[in-house]
C-alpha cells in the first residue's frame, strides 16, 4: 500500500483544532473522543494517559478514524483512516508539554494526575476524505 500524504492538509494540524478520534470498544462499537493532535510528516500523533478508554481501545485494536474540522470554514474538513503502527512512552512527557504550549499557551501540561504514564500512538495514514 502506497504511503498517504497529507501535506496539502498542514495548516490544519498547525491550527488548535481538536481532532475527533474514533475507536473500537471491544464489542465493536464506535467510540468517539476529542483530542489534541500533532503530524510529524508521516503519522498522526496521539497522546494520552495509560488506561483510558482509547489507550485501551487503540491497544487492542489499532484500526482508526481521525477527523480534523477547520474552525474558520467548517466545510472544510480532513477525514483519515489508518492503522497504529506504534505506541510508546518514549517522548510522551515531553510532546504533551509541547501540546499544553500548542493548546494551552503553556510550557507545561497541567492536566497531570499522580502516577499518571503518558503514551504517544503513531498513526500511519492509509485513506482520506475530504472536502475543501
Amino acid at each position: 500500500m502506497s504511503e498517504v500524504k497529507l501535506e496539502k492538509w498542514n495548516d490544519l494540524f498547525e491550527k488548535r483544532i481538536f481532532a475527533g478520534l474514533a475507536t473500537l470498544m471491544p464489542d465493536g462499537s464506535p467510540q468517539v473522543t476529542p483530542v489534541w493532535i500533532d503530524y510529524d510528516g508521516k503519522h498522526i500523533i496521539v497522546n494520552t494517559a495509560e488506561g483510558r478508554q482509547k489507550d485501551k481501545n487503540l491497544t487492542r485494536e489499532p484500526r482508526v478514524s481521525v477527523m480534523l474540522v477547520d474552525t474558520e470554514n467548517p466545510y472544510r474538513y480532513l477525514e483519515v483512516r489508518g492503522k497504529v503502527v506504534e505506541r510508546t512512552n518514549e517522548g510522551a512527557a515531553d510532546h504533551i508539554n509541547k501540546m499544553a504550549k500548542k493548546y494551552l499557551g503553556q510550557d507545561v501540561y497541567p492536566f497531570s494526575q499522580p502516577g499518571e504514564v503518558r503514551v504517544i500512538f503513531k498513526i500511519a495514514p492509509e485513506k482520506t476524505n475530504s472536502l475543501g
